[in-house]
């Protein structure tokens, strides 16, 4: 009896190591050790290699760093805006969709189709479009006799502009130049939203609209009381997965505005991401003990974020 118990025992860990070994090997070589890596080099003088410990010298230079502060408010206004204006949108074609409209399937792949474009060829693409002079979305102002806009090269606050008043930073909102940037992203990420929140929908019973269309609710109303309390879920999801991803934003930023400005225009699309990818990777830069701990730091104010929405929007999902 005891080595029949050993013997199960023993198969039991050889198949958890067969089944758990792979991904766990994966998950050390290419997150783990890598993670332990860059702490130790933010708390160190790195330049190509490693030249000695340095403590928390890396870390109070960054608070100390203005440029840092003022890519932390474009990164801020760059996630408080295209979040919003993602889910907003995603969610209003969703619902569209949901409705039982004539091909579907063909929307539905319609939207999705720029997910899976190159980030970096789309980038390209929209940079054309921005021209100040040959773009397609100054042709289309003009048609409406609108005067035309430096996209790309613009580094007045959008609420500026929009109130023609000379506001404090913190309050001009994002440059027209960022702006121009959000409505690429929320372009992109658009269809992938789309799709998600479609499932969700189809996924809530017909039978509670019959049940509320009987008891005299309108559309509007179940919308309110039934579509949003059970797509929360899926919200949910999607909420704290765009915070994560739009904290890292530095593709269109690259392309559009920072391969030689770093930023461009006046810093007004400087992000920590690309922030940090020059002070590691830049001519005249490479310190890469100081990109190490701008990560961490940005590590923990993505954390602490996340948190917050958890406690804040657990306590508003509703599971079925």
């Amino acid at each position: 009896m005891k080595n029949s118990i050993e013997n199960l025992f023993n198969k039991t860990w050889f198949l958890v190591f067969v089944f758990l070994g792979p991904a766990f090997l994966f998950l050390l070589v290419f997150k783990i050790i890598p993670i332990i890596y860059a702490l130790i080099i933010s708390l160190s003088e790195y330049e190509f290699r490693f030249n000695g410990f340095v403590g928390l010298k890396n870390y109070i230079l960054v608070f100390k760093d203005a440029k840092f502060g003022q890519a932390m408010l474009n990164t801020f206004w760059y996630v408080f805006i295209s979040i919003p204006l993602t889910i907003g949108f995603s969610l209003f074609f969703a619902v569209l969709l949901n409705l039982g409209i004539k091909a579907r399937g063909f929307f539905r792949t319609a939207y999705f189709l720029p997910y899976i474009t190159s980030m970096v060829a789309a980038s390209i693409v929209w940079k054309a479009f921005y021209h100040p002079t040959n773009g397609v979305l100054n042709s289309i102002l003009a048609i409406f006799r609108i005067s035309p806009l430096q996209w790309l090269d613009e580094p007045r606050g959008i609420f500026s502009m929009i109130f023609n008043a000379d506001l404090p930073a913190m309050l001009a909102g994002p440059s027209l130049a960022l702006f121009a940037i959000i409505i690429f992203s929320v372009w992109k990420v658009l269809g992938y939203q789309v799709v998600i929140l479609l499932a969700g929908l189809q996924n809530i019973p017909a039978e509670l609209y019959e049940a509320a269309k009987i008891d005299g609710a309108n559309k509007v109303q179940q919308f309110f009381k039934i579509t949003l309390p059970l797509l929360s879920p899926t919200l949910y999801f999607i909420i704290i997965t765009s915070t994560i991803f739009s904290f890292q934003v530095f593709a269109p930023i690259y392309m559009m505005t920072g391969q030689e400005a770093g930023g461009a225009p006046d810093g007004t699309t400087l992000v920590t991401a690309f922030y940090m990818y020059q002070w590691a990777f830049a001519p005249g830069y490479n310190d890469f003990g100081y990109a190490a701990a701008m990560a961490f730091i940005m590590f923990f104010i993505v954390l602490g974020f996340t948190m917050v929405q958890k406690q804040i929007s657990a306590k508003k999902v509703f599971y079925q």
